[in-house]
């Protein structure tokens, strides 16, 4: 129930930011201010104590059942007002994050974020395997492809920030050779 709350909660922060892009000019910086303040509002009174139960990969067992890369729209939330989309929990999670980072003075981007399995395909061809030195998953082992990993875009001062407050918001940074990878961990 509460990740559905999550999602419904993430579609009505994309919408409203949607419709503050179709405003005027003069009034778009206040609504995109009541948007970023709404969205961590949003992020910082969800209902918490949800936990899930992992299957033996540390999949949330729901998710596990649609399969890597085959996540329906319906389970993928919104990160901001970015196209970028992750399983419905971890979005709300980033999303609370890259506002409280804000706040901080921190500018978080983001780079990448669920791939579906043909996606998956064609990263693995064209940057290689990560266990022969490239960069990609094996197809449909990948972290993005369960819409629970992220690339972000981070200078030093934003990387440092990460690393001492990822864990809060449930995300590690588990790739030695990518600073730029973040997976979310449910809580159990």
């Amino acid at each position: 129930m509460n990740s559905r709350i999550a999602e419904i909660q993430s579609r009505i922060i994309a919408l409203q930011t949607q419709r503050a892009g179709t405003t005027p000019a003069s009034a778009t910086s206040a609504q995109g201010t009541f948007a970023s303040h709404l969205q961590g509002a949003i992020a910082s009174t969800a209902p918490t104590g949800q936990t899930y139960k992992l299957n033996s990969k540390g999949i949330p067992e729901d998710l596990a059942a649609y399969g890597n890369g085959k996540i329906p729209e319906t389970a993928l939330a919104r990160v901001g007002n970015t196209g970028h989309k992750l399983w419905a929990p971890a979005a709300q999670s980033l999303n609370g994050m890259i506002e409280d980072a804000r706040r901080d003075g921190v500018e978080i981007g983001i780079t990448d974020s669920y791939r579906p399995y043909a996606e998956q395909v064609d990263l693995a061809r064209r940057k290689g395997l990560y266990s022969q030195g490239g960069l990609a998953a094996k197809p449909g082992t990948s972290e993005h492809g369960w819409g629970m990993a992220t690339d972000l875009d981070l200078n030093a001062k934003a990387l440092s920030w990460m690393r001492k407050n990822a864990g809060n918001y449930g995300f590690v940074e588990n790739v030695a050779r990518e600073s730029w990878h973040w997976a979310y961990r449910p809580p159990t």
